[in-house]
């Protein structure tokens, strides 16, 4: 026969040892599952539209969809916007394509980067990070007032906006404004 306190200290145990599950952000209104792509998440955020049109056009989508892992600093449409008037229509016409896989890869880092890893890097490096991109110049990740910063090529500063976006084959940080290599 079971006791009623044996029965509740039972319950108690298996609740505490039972896996918690953490959710994924949403990004763009949409929930991004953890067991999807780059790109089969990225395709539902209204936020990510000029992104995904900018993926598309420099045939990154097979890259990005592929096994990785990569970690990628994905600008919202804003970020796009900020651009000067027309750079994002320049940019996505065929005859521009390599400098829109120059920009788009300047974004994607590879491996799995989690913001604690990122964070971690910072530290060990004395308040500065030096990421390497897919396209082979550096960031630059530090902290400013909590927040993750990202210094492009240039002296652009951007912003994680959303950190750890977990994908079946890396790792999604939102940023504020597009990096410029």
């Amino acid at each position: 026969m079971k006791s009623p306190l044996r029965a509740t200290m039972l319950a108690i145990a298996c609740a505490t040892l039972a896996p918690v599950a953490v959710a994924n952000p949403m990004v763009g209104g949409a929930a991004m599952y953890p067991t999807k792509t780059i790109v089969d998440n990225a395709v539902n955020s209204k936020d990510h539209t000029t992104l995904v049109a900018a993926v598309k056009a420099a045939g990154l989508v097979d890259t990005l969809s592929g096994p990785g892992p990569f970690t990628v600093f994905a600008p919202t449409n804003e970020a796009f916007a900020k651009l000067p008037a027309g750079t994002v229509d320049t940019l996505v016409k065929p005859e521009n394509k390599d400098m829109l896989t120059k920009i788009l890869t300047y974004h994607v880092v590879s491996g799995r980067m989690t913001g604690k890893d990122i964070a971690a890097a910072i530290k060990a490096g004395s308040g500065k990070a030096t990421l390497t991109t897919v396209e082979g110049e550096p960031l630059t990740a530090s902290m400013m007032g909590g927040k993750l910063m990202l210094t492009d090529a240039k002296g652009g500063m951007s912003t994680v906006t959303i950190k750890d976006v977990m994908q079946s084959n890396g790792v999604i940080h939102v940023v504020d404004t597009v990096l410029m290599p």
